[in-house]
């Protein structure tokens, strides 16, 4: 198993390939939006949060969405086609699949799950931010990237994203 310093390494020379512009600010660790928001004063951007959740049948999903979106997990998974209710993911699975520990879940994790077991299911609302900031494969830091470069590295990883309407007004 690589280390987090390795798999960051990893992430940023991906965006490099890809031509991908980041801004990464360096923070004490945060575990939850809560504890984050004084760190969000000083980076513009949306600030999000990431739902490992899996369904009945075992399928995985990460849905991110702006930090202070509202989401009925009693009905999301009419929202991304899931086999019945969604769950919380263990933390075991979370790094087994997604290479993070929770409190530190993001969509770069996508780098390192080269199975494709995770569909990433991207909230419309939050898409309308032209810059978007999550934790680079760990949440002592920050990193910044443009709406459709998450995009484009999320297809790069295999994981084309599903952009889907699910956080309620709030």
């Amino acid at each position: 198993m690589t280390t987090i310093a390795a798999r960051r390494a990893a992430l940023f020379a991906l965006f490099d390939r890809l031509g991908i512009v980041t801004t990464t600010h360096e923070h004490e660790a945060v575990f939850t939006v809560a504890e984050g928001r004084h760190v969000k004063e000083t980076i513009p951007g949306g600030h999000t949060k990431n739902l490992f959740l899996k369904d009945k049948k075992g399928r995985l999903f990460l849905v991110v969405a702006l930090g202070d979106a509202v989401i009925d997990l009693k009905r999301l998974h009419e929202v991304v086609g899931a086999s019945g209710r969604l769950s919380f993911g263990s933390g075991d699975l979370l790094e087994e699949v997604w290479g993070v520990k929770p409190g530190a879940v993001t969509p770069f994790g996508a780098l390192c799950d080269t199975g494709q077991r995770v569909t990433v299911v991207l909230d419309a609302a939050m898409m309308e931010q032209p810059v978007l900031n999550y934790h680079p494969l760990e949440n002592t830091a920050t990193t910044s990237i443009a709406r459709d470069d998450l995009v484009a590295f999320l297809a790069a990883t295999g994981h084309e994203p599903l952009i889907l309407p699910c956080s309620q007004p709030g």
